[in-house]
This record gives C-alpha cells, structure tokens and sequence, in this order.
C-alpha cells in the first residue's frame, strides 16, 4: 500500500524559504517518478515540479522554475522541495504525489507578512 507523508509547512514571510519532505512507503521507490502539487485558495490544482525515479531528470513549473528545487534521496525514500524567495501566491496546500496517481494528505504553507 502506497503511504506518501508531507511535512515541512508552515507560516513564512515573502522571501524566505521553506523545504517541504515527503516519506515515501509501499511501492519500489526507484522505479517511479515523483512530484509535488499544489492547491491554491480558490483556485486550480497545479503541479510544480517532477523528478524521475534516478534524479536525473526534473521538471518545474513556470511559476516556480529558479526558485524551487526538487530533490530525492533513493537511500532514505524521501522526496523534498526547497523552496526559495517564497511570495504570497505560493500560499497553498503542498501534495506529495507518487504512483498510481496517489497522494499525501498535504502540508498547508502560507507566505505573508
């Protein structure tokens, strides 16, 4: 059974940093691609960034490209998002997703002053 569990949310003024962690159970972790989501207030689920089961290969969205930077660690079967000069439409509910289309139960991060 697939478990995927975030952690690393929380309360951060506009330009500051947060590093979201995921702990990944269940399924052969360096088989399968991982990535983050995001969901707004009031607004459309987003993904904002991928990375391949060795690491070698990562993804962003444009919204975030150069300030967050996803990283895997195959010995731990952890996944982390760093995120960097944060502003407050980063102001979401961070998921964690993994195979079969399954999900964490989110780490709420909020920017603001």
């Amino acid at each position: 059974q697939v478990q995927l569990v975030e952690s690393g949310g929380g309360l951060v003024q506009p330009g500051g940093s947060l590093r979201l962690s995921c702990a990944a159970s269940g399924f052969p972790f360096t088989d399968y691609a991982m990535k983050w989501s995001r969901l707004p207030p009031g607004k459309e689920r987003e993904q904002v960034a991928w990375i391949g089961g060795s690491g070698g290969h990562k993804n962003y969205a444009g919204s975030v490209q150069g300030r967050f930077t996803i990283s895997r660690d195959n010995t731990k079967n952890m996944v982390y998002l760093e995120m960097n000069n944060l502003k407050p439409e980063d102001t979401a509910t961070y998921y964690c997703g993994g195979p079969y289309d399954t999900w964490g139960q989110g780490t709420q991060v909020t920017v603001s002053s």
